[in-house]
């Protein structure tokens, strides 16, 4: 009977461990809104370099950041943008380059030179000896500086280049306006996602002292005899996969507070608080037309994406052009003899008139390459106003949606918390046993994870509805006003 009875009790312990530990595997796997370290940053393509940053440099002790100290480190550290700013500079630079062909070119080149000639080699073999002169002519000396200038009158094909050259320039202008926006998103989802796990810290802690009062009170009663061992078991299990819990927790938010420091620039090793929490602020509603208008008007990337439309047109018609006459102006003026003491003024004006007639058809050839591009820029263009359209009714929807789950999880925990308190009296009456505790425990952590994933969720649509709209920084000063 003896060993009978051990036997069951190891069969009934192995049974409770492993319902323990597929319960808490369960917990893992169907928690929403739990943060993933090191994942990609929505809306910014994947792996990008708005996930790096230049560190700056150490400051000594533990440094504040605010959301808004954040995005304000990330508009002057994040890689993304510092790259999309040399990009302007590069653009800066190929217009430069276009309007050089438009603008006049001059060149001084004086030279002094002495030369020595012979007649044979210059074709009159024997002339020397005909005349009875020296082969050799010479020395004589050449003298000439003068200024050259090159000034085009009239090319129609540089002209639409530099027009298609100063276009591309404002699309680089208005994609580093929306780089902008994309650091803030950026910052602002790994800001929300640490917060939201030093939250999860926050509620594992709690849920580990309950758990370890569940623990001690069901091992009181199982040392009196009152209740029996499978309680203190389970009482015991639960007890430890909260600790699990709370111990990813913790490494779960020094890996984002890491992604973070990569984000905006961060010196390595430093030291940082998050000074802002994540309370619900009510947003003020705006309908789809009125997000829309604003968004099309406010977007920097469907600016750039029409820039880019006129350049691609400019082009096109600069391709054209090589069908065209051009016309040049060469002129120079200067000193010339056979020595600088006996130089005189000189001067050369003259005027030319290109006529392209046949080029091997490498001008249909540009033609074509230029209609292509027009054609994929135009339809760029319409897939993003149609992006667009999409990223504002989603931001909206999830905005509604967020915020109805935050009051929902609001209420649930006060009701988890109830259950949990009238299971553990009831338990403490003798009238149940520890199954119903860690069910209501099991409650209470589900609703505290669906509150803070809801508050985060919210949070986050919020940034994206003014990243949607184009504006990105007004808004997050507006509706983020910190603590």
């Amino acid at each position: 009977m003896r060993l009978n009875y051990e036997r069951r009790r190891v069969f009934l312990l192995a049974g409770v461990l492993i319902c323990g530990a597929a319960t808490s595997l369960a917990q893992t796997e169907a928690t929403p809104g739990s943060s993933t370290p090191g994942q990609a940053i929505p809306g910014t393509n994947g792996v990008s370099p708005f996930a790096g940053s230049v560190p700056a440099k150490l400051v000594p002790g533990i440094m504040p950041l605010s959301l808004r100290d954040a995005i304000d480190r990330g508009l002057k550290q994040n890689l993304g943008l510092l790259l999309s700013h040399a990009d302007v500079g590069s653009a800066r630079g190929q217009r430069w380059e276009q309007l050089s062909a438009l603008l006049p070119h001059v060149t001084a080149a004086p030279y002094v030179a002495e030369s020595k000639l012979n007649v044979d080699e210059l074709g009159f073999a024997g002339l020397a000896n005909l005349l009875h002169i020296s082969p050799s002519v010479g020395p004589f000396s050449y003298f000439d500086a003068r200024a050259n200038t090159t000034q085009s009158l009239f090319d129609w094909k540089s002209i639409n280049a530099a027009r298609a050259a100063s276009q591309s320039l404002k699309s680089a202008g208005y994609t580093f306006k929306d780089a902008r926006d994309l650091v803030v998103l950026a910052v602002g989802y790994t800001y929300l996602q640490a917060i939201a796990d030093e939250a999860r810290i926050e509620t594992a802690a709690a849920q580990v002292k309950t758990a370890q009062t569940v623990y001690d009170q069901a091992t009181d009663q199982v040392n009196a005899g009152t209740s029996p061992d499978i309680d203190g078991l389970r009482a015991k299990v639960e007890l430890q996969t909260r600790q699990q819990q709370l111990i990813q927790a913790r490494n779960n938010f020094a890996i984002q507070k890491l992604t973070v420091a990569r984000v905006i620039g961060l010196a390595p090793g430093q030291e940082f608080d998050f000074t802002d929490k994540s309370p619900y602020q009510p947003f003020e509603g705006i309908t789809v037309d009125e997000a829309l208008k604003c968004a099309y008007a406010s977007r920097s990337d469907y600016q750039a994406a029409m820039s880019e439309v006129h350049a691609a047109e400019f082009s096109r018609k600069a391709a054209v052009a090589g069908y065209f006459p051009s016309l040049s102006l060469d002129a120079d003026y200067g000193l010339g003899g056979a020595h600088p003491s006996t130089a005189t003024p000189v001067a050369d004006v003259r005027g030319t008139l290109s006529i392209p007639i046949f080029q091997g058809g490498s001008v249909h050839g540009d033609v074509l390459q230029a209609d292509a591009k027009l054609e994929q820029s135009r339809e760029r263009l319409e897939n993003l106003r149609a992006q667009i359209d999409s990223d504002v009714r989603a931001a909206l929807l999830n905005l509604q949606t967020s915020a109805d789950l935050v009051n929902v999880a609001r209420s649930n925990i006060d009701l988890a918390e109830q259950t949990l308190v009238q299971s553990r009296d009831r338990f403490s009456a003798g009238v149940t046993d520890t199954v119903e505790v860690v069910q209501s425990q099991e409650l209470v952590a589900s609703a505290h994870e669906q509150y803070i994933s809801s508050l985060y969720n919210y949070n986050y649509a919020k940034i994206s509805l003014v990243r949607a709209l184009g504006i990105a920084e007004e808004g997050v000063k507006e509706y983020f006003r910190g603590k």
